[in-house]
């Protein structure tokens, strides 16, 4: 049976766990929870302080149910060091010495506040006993990640190299510059859309001469790139012709191939000095011009893999747990949830179809 301050830590540690969700790191994170306990255990001034003495007093609270009232006032709850940092190592083992005060104000309070709670009957009840086990659900649902964060995270500098020599092309990296050409010529102003067939024919083909005449500035910029001038002059004689604002970047520095979408990666195929062919995207048009290749070096790179190889683990520990069992519903109960959602929008007014983010440039 859960005794009167079990449950007060309990909740405690659940509040302060729910903003504390695991997160992968790319290097692993030595345990600080000796470093906070080290700094607790001392007084402003550095003096030690032993494990049994108070560092939480509340006069006036009584930590356990007391038959006479008369003896109520003389109460105290007292938080011993060593109890102190036992609540540091389970919710906060990472926190900075300096906000320890902090943490035990807020513990104290908690206290009081949920000492008054017990008082008037709050933590009696069915209510109160679904809302403790969700607690214990949420708290157990921490543990585990960081229990999983911590398996995953066992990785050896074998597992890193051989990582890195199984994806070497990952690493490669190319200078590159770019020229970057519209999809059509920009107009100052928005039309609205034409009325009859007419004249939505003839919107048309203006759309269409645009598009054709961007495509030829593409090419004739291509040859000319090839031929040796100077991107930059290039480029800003693109964004004249079209009418585009922006100013798309020219000198990209070195670049990986991963960062590039895929139907791009062949201008690492290129050699230092080249000019690739024009290449389409739902923007526009590109022309890469390659610089000289490298590779990062391991020691460089380990970081990242480290994080890879620790992410790629976690995700297939956390799938291995959730195919272990599959949650199922009785779908007479709970109807068809998408079906209900889409009404719902209807019925508000909300839009069918999801709102598409405008395009902002080159990718």
């Amino acid at each position: 049976m859960t005794t009167h301050r079990e449950w007060i830590c309990l909740l405690f540690l659940t509040t302060l766990a729910w903003g504390q969700a695991a997160t992968p790191a790319a290097h692993p994170a030595p345990h600080k929870a000796a470093t906070a306990s080290t700094a607790a255990g001392k007084a402003a001034g550095g003096v030690p302080v032993a494990p049994a003495t108070p560092v939480i007093t509340i006069p006036g609270l009584c930590d356990k149910p007391v038959a006479d009232k008369s003896k109520a006032a003389t109460c105290k709850t007292v938080v011993t060091r060593a109890e102190f940092e036992q609540l540091i190592a389970a919710v906060a083992p990472t926190i900075a010495p300096p906000n320890t005060k902090q943490l035990a104000t807020q513990y104290g309070m908690a206290l009081v506040m949920v000492h008054k709670a017990h008082e008037m009957g709050l933590d009696q009840g069915p209510k109160f006993q679904q809302l403790m086990k969700v607690a214990r659900i949420e708290v157990l649902t921490k543990e585990l990640s960081q229990s999983l964060q911590e398996q995953t995270g066992k990785i050896s500098d074998k597992d890193v190299e051989a990582y890195y020599h199984s994806n070497e092309a990952a690493f490669q990296e190319i200078g590159l510059q770019r020229i970057f050409i519209p999809l059509s010529k920009q107009t100052a102003e928005t039309k609205d859309a034409p009325a009859g067939d007419a004249a939505k024919d003839a919107a048309k083909k203006e759309q269409q001469a645009s598009e054709d005449a961007m495509k030829k500035l593409a090419d004739e910029l291509r040859a000319r790139a090839a031929a040796g001038e100077d991107f930059q002059k290039l480029q800003d004689e693109a964004v004249a012709a079209s009418g585009f604002k922006g100013k798309p970047p020219v000198k990209l520095g070195k670049v990986r191939r991963t960062s590039l979408p895929p139907e791009q990666g062949g201008v690492f195929d290129l050699k230092p000095g080249e000019t690739s062919q024009v290449i389409s995207n739902p923007n526009g048009y590109l022309v890469y011009k390659a610089g000289e290749k490298d590779t990062v070096p391991l020691d460089t790179a380990r970081g990242e893999i480290f994080a890879t190889l620790q992410s790629q683990r976690m995700q297939e520990a956390v799938e291995a747990i959730q195919h272990s069992a599959t949650p199922q519903l009785n779908e007479k109960y709970f109807g068809d949830a998408t079906a209900d959602a889409r009404q719902g929008n209807t019925r508000h007014g909300a839009p069918d179809q999801p709102v598409q983010a405008p395009e902002s440039g080159p990718k």
